[in-house]
């Protein structure tokens, strides 16, 4: 068994804890700090999860491969680096437009979350959901047991003809099919 050195588990959980924390704040200084204590956090843990070190990774002429230390987590902590970088300098970028536009470097609400909180806040069902709501039996929004097909203020006119154009045995769209298309203009046609 590998002996691990706590102190720099500690300090890995630490970073990648408090980055976190900053990562989830509502400014993005603070957002950038998080991230690259996240980075810093991640190659340590690379580190780390490589054991302890060892000579350089490059086997020689004899091919003795003994005490050589593992390159596949220096490996990922280089890639860590440029992504952490990467994100960085995305970020940073975002916070000096946000200060040039704003004045500050918090990020502000969408206009439509805004509207989402409202509604959900006075429990308003939207349109869609009340478009697919039905009155028949069976359907996950009735409730009522005497309810039935015939019931439905929806699926018919007051004159009896069917708005939508379809077929009363099937119930599909009579659009569907060129036969039942023609079905249901002379059908139309004669009342």
């Amino acid at each position: 068994m590998t002996d691990v050195n706590l102190t720099l588990v500690v300090v890995s959980a630490s970073l990648l804890g408090s980055g976190v924390y900053l990562v989830l704040e509502r400014s993005l200084s603070r957002v950038l700090v998080g991230l690259v204590m996240i980075g810093n956090g991640v190659s340590l843990g690379f580190l780390v999860a490589g054991g302890r070190a060892g000579s350089a990774p490059i086997v020689g002429e004899d091919a003795d491969s003994a005490g050589i230390s593992d390159p596949l987590p220096q490996a990922m902590v280089l890639t860590a680096i440029v992504i952490t970088l990467a994100t960085t300098a995305f970020v940073l970028a975002m916070a000096y437009r946000s200060w040039q536009l704003y004045g500050h470097d918090d990020v502000q609400d969408d206009v439509e979350d805004a509207t989402v909180r409202r509604l959900a806040t006075i429990d308003v069902t939207s349109e869609a959901y009340a478009a697919t709501t039905s009155d028949f039996p069976g359907d996950d929004s009735s409730g009522d047991p005497g309810q039935g097909p015939d019931d439905d203020p929806h699926g018919k006119d007051p004159h009896g003809k069917d708005p939508l154009g379809r077929d009363p045995r099937t119930g599909d769209p009579a659009e569907s099919d060129p036969l039942r298309a023609d079905a249901a203009e002379t059908r139309g046609a004669d009342s």
